[in-house]
């Protein structure tokens, strides 16, 4: 008998687990015929999947199957970046008509104009802890403190990981609280556990060796995991990435039946429209594109929070040239480690040759890219008017 909407009883019924090996076909089994007996929904598609669940321990708890999510393809985006250089065919991952569509358009127009050229600015992740003390002035001496005592801070954390740098301890008091973001370089993971196992050790030092703190919070919300802030976007957080590229009239005219003018003063409209209206990003829809490579890659999808913050530039050129770039300054992205191993996120980075390790730059560049041809795509599809009508062409999945 059906459960849902049903008022609660009198005991918790729990989703059965095996604590022998919760990670196999049989458990995932089990777990399914519970959901059918108090649901009465049969979750015969979910129960379908390709791989064995024992590969999935660190991944997901209580596994019953799986959300499958169309992939397209989109491509060749050609990028001239300093890992990423060359032709990509690049999978995106979506139940939203006309996203494929439009970045293909756009990974056209830019190909016929050259390409994308990629360059990866800074290379940050944190963990933010602080510091309590009597009063600001013990504050104060305290980040004083931490510089003297820099190097062997940074040998503590160092300690706990193989690929893990602490490149910098950057600091902000407020009252008698010192706010610090401990900078890590993480290789080819996105480094959200990194920092945080090694941001512990290097706090347990401190404390050891400092006995002015009252307290410490490992975590003070400073480094604003998966939510966006202004001081990520300033001071980076995961890579910070330009993609930039010139589109001459006559190809823009040609590919997107739009004009560079027309272009730039539409573009001059929306900074201000994303002006007033208190936008972080004042392009059009970065996180179609990054969502979409997320979730086909095997990513975290709820860094897309932090990842599609942009910075969007124009220069009209005096010969009718448009400069386009897009500055993301918060990509957060992995090549190895997390969900990038999973069987078919495996594949998608495989796709565009960025899977395991030495590959996170490259995939950075690319996620760029990517993101840049859908802002011009989108951009010219308003310009001409064809926004509506692609919708209604590509978008008629209606229920």
């Amino acid at each position: 008998m059906s459960t849902r909407g049903s008022a609660a009883t009198n005991s918790r019924v729990p989703v059965p687990r095996d604590r022998q090996n919760d990670y196999t076909p049989q458990a995932a089994e089990e777990r399914r015929t519970f959901a059918r007996e108090r649901t009465g929904v049969e979750l015969e598609h979910v129960g379908s999947f390709s791989f064995d669940p024992g590969a999935l321990t660190g991944n997901i708890e209580q596994f019953i199957g799986v959300a499958q999510v169309p992939i397209g393809l989109a491509g060749p985006l050609l990028v001239n970046g300093e890992s990423a250089q060359g032709e990509f065919y690049v999978p995106l991952a979506t139940a939203e008509g006309t996203l494929v569509a439009s970045y293909n358009r756009g990974m056209r127009l830019l190909y016929e104009s050259g390409g994308v050229t990629t360059t990866i600015m800074a290379d940050h992740m944190q963990r933010a802890p602080a510091f309590l003390f009597a009063s600001a002035r013990e504050a104060r001496a305290f980040a004083d403190w931490l510089d003297e005592h820099f190097a062997e801070i940074k040998t503590a954390a160092e300690e706990t990981t193989r690929s893990g740098r602490l490149v910098e301890i950057e600091k902000y008091t407020a009252s008698r609280i010192l706010y610090t973001r401990f900078n890590y370089t993480t290789g080819d993971a996105a480094g959200q556990n990194l920092t945080g196992k090694a941001t512990q050790a290097a706090c347990r030092w401190i404390e050891t060796h400092n006995d002015t703190i009252e307290h410490y919070f490992l975590e003070s919300n400073f480094a604003t995991d998966k939510k966006s802030s202004q001081i990520n976007m300033l001071r980076t957080r995961g890579k910070r990435v330009v993609a930039e590229a010139v589109i001459p009239n006559e190809i823009l005219g040609r590919v997107m039946r739009s004009d560079t003018r027309l272009m730039y003063r539409a573009r001059q409209v929306s900074n201000l429209g994303g002006f007033m209206s208190g936008v972080n990003n004042n392009g059009a829809h970065s996180a179609n594109g990054i969502t979409a490579m997320f979730i086909a890659t095997g990513q975290d999808a709820a860094n897309v929070a932090e990842s599609s913050a942009a910075y969007v530039y124009t220069e009209l050129r005096d010969n009718g040239d448009y400069y386009y770039s897009v500055t993301i300054p918060s990509l957060i992205v992995a090549t190895y480690g997390g969900g990038t191993g999973l069987a078919t996120q495996r594949e998608c980075l495989e796709l565009l040759g960025c899977y395991g390790r030495d590959n996170v730059r490259k995939f950075a560049e690319i996620v760029a890219a990517t993101v840049l041809c859908g802002e011009l795509s989108l951009g010219s599809a308003i310009v001409a008017e064809e926004w509506v009508e692609a919708h209604d062409l590509y978008g008629r999945n209606r229920p």
